[in-house]
């Protein structure tokens, strides 16, 4: 047996906890207990459903104190924003419960017998329902709303379907806690037991993948991991959906105009969203677009002088860390690449420091560029300097698509309009004015994007219509009233929004 290992990234200190690693067959009991449930889970009314979510919410928080001291002590982000993060993920489950009392998520559509150019129809009803068993993986950087009660618990709990979780090794004590929480709510609201699921180790989780069981999987990771998995998921037997949200370096473009309007602005404001959480965001901006002139010039002068206050600082893991020092080393290697804040080697364990470089856009635009081109997850940015519309534009189109796009326009400007469009080719969400770190959840929100941004461009990990991940549609031909899912009734019991011959109601 190996047992897991919990490590301060602040002080290095390990503590074994009182947790095996998961074996293969605990994976595959694990997805068949959750299976069996699944059936029974998906016919509880949506107003059971929603009510469950919230009892899981008020046992996170109330065990928030708690919460938050081991996360605190596993991933030394700080007390206020763990806490911040804690009712953030609170407010998720409670969210979702409100998108299932809304009902909007099935889809429900009715098409009544009728007449038709193409002969007599049937009477055709479609509905949504859950896939079954998914698995989830939890997030490195959130220890809450990206991991065991993060977004993707919660939305396929919401879809009706009963969760096995694989824990990240960088915040196990919090994982099990957190998963204790969540199995005292589903206790209290009366949950099935197999519901939900939480296995350690690396094996454990390519086993969860693997396990015939499992119907789809909610990834938050690295590229190089996520690809992995998505790879390890097409290839199974009966292949399966993988919702990957990977890395995205995330440009920022700030027009002549808005340099000249407000430069050290931006540049400050710049200043703290690349190093808000370490660099440890995957909305941070990593690409800063500037224009070539006195004003962008200012901008940089400003950006660099606000870096280079900055004391050093300690991210989530001695792993994460070197792949950030090994990553800064490629990325100063480039020719034509000019450091501006950072030094090699500077930091060990887990301490780092700010990075920042500036390149030409004729340099970022070769072919041989691409290290520049690619995520480094951590407290780094490269500037990219433009001197016209045509050099800012061919830089812009061999930037890897990302899950964002932001643009600094004046109140005036020509150049807003073409980048709104053009952002909209190249990321999941286009902001404007505005820093690109956190994700609000809302039901407008996109948080996707094309690849290397996620591996399913139509799917979003934050916000209500991350439900549709673990959802697929079903008609129903000729069926009795009596029959008939509730939601696809005439008489419309769960007062829910249909779509009656062609008309949404």
């Amino acid at each position: 047996m190996t047992y897991v290992v919990s490590r301060n990234p602040a002080t290095g200190v390990e503590s074994e906890l009182d947790v095996v690693e998961t074996s293969v067959a605990q994976v595959t009991m694990l997805s068949e207990l959750a299976a069996s449930v699944a059936l029974d889970f998906a016919r509880r009314p949506l107003s059971w459903r929603a009510a469950l979510l919230r009892e899981v919410a008020d046992e996170l928080e109330a065990d928030a104190d708690h919460l938050v001291t081991l996360a605190l002590d596993e991933t030394a982000l700080g007390r206020p924003r763990l806490e911040g993060e804690l009712r953030r993920t609170c407010f998720q489950f409670r969210f979702f419960a409100d998108v299932i009392d809304d009902g909007a998520f099935l889809n429900a559509s009715i098409d009544h017998a009728k007449d038709s150019p193409m002969g007599p129809l049937p009477d055709l009803r479609r509905i949504r329902v859950p896939l079954g068993p998914v698995s989830v993986f939890g997030s490195s950087n959130f220890p809450f709303a990206f991991s065991v009660p993060g977004g993707d618990t919660a939305s396929a709990l919401a879809a009706g379907c009963p969760v096995v979780i694989k824990a990240h090794p960088a915040h196990p004590a919090t994982s099990q806690a957190c998963f204790d929480a969540l199995v005292r709510g589903a206790r209290k609201g009366g949950a099935p037991e197999g519901l939900l699921g939480l296995v350690y180790g690396f094996d454990a989780g390519v086993a969860l993948v693997d396990a015939p069981a499992i119907h789809a999987v909610g990834f938050t990771g690295s590229v190089l991991a996520g690809r992995a998995l998505w790879a390890r998921a097409n290839a199974r037997t009966v292949p399966i959906p993988f919702f990957g949200e990977l890395g995205a370096a995330n440009p920022l473009v700030v027009t002549p105009a808005a340099a000249k309007e407000r430069a050290s602005e931006i540049g400050a404001g710049f200043a703290g969203s690349m190093t808000l959480g370490v660099g440890q965001f995957c909305t941070k901006p990593g690409l800063l677009f500037i224009p070539q002139d006195p004003s962008g010039d200012t901008l940089v002068s400003t950006l660099v002088d606000a870096l280079g206050e900055l004391s050093p600082m300690t991210m989530l893991s001695e792993g994460i860390a070197e792949h950030f020092r090994s990553g800064t080393v490629t990325i100063a290697d480039v020719d034509g690449n000019n450091r501006l804040v950072g030094g090699e080697g500077k930091g060990e364990g887990t301490s780092v420091s700010a990075q920042l470089f500036e390149v030409p856009a004729s340099v970022f635009a070769e072919p041989s560029s691409t290290a520049l081109r690619e995520e480094c997850f951590g407290p780094l940015a490269i500037v990219i300097r433009y001197l016209t519309r045509e050099d800012l534009s061919s830089a812009l189109e061999v930037a890897d698509a990302a899950l964002t796009f932001s643009v600094f326009t004046a109140a005036i400007d020509d150049d807003a309009a073409w980048l709104v469009e053009l952002g909209q080719t190249k990321a999941g969400r286009v902001i404007a004015n505005g820093f690109p770190t956190g994700v609000g959840v809302s039901w407008s929100m996109h948080h996707g994007g094309p690849w290397p941004a996620t591996t399913n461009p139509s799917a979003t990990s934050v916000g209500a219509r991350g439900i549709d991940r673990w959802l697929r549609p079903v008609t129903y031909q000729g069926i009795p009233e009596e029959l008939l899912p509730e939601a696809l009734r005439d008489d419309n019991p769960l007062g829910v929004a249909q779509r009656v011959d062609g008309v949404l109601r």
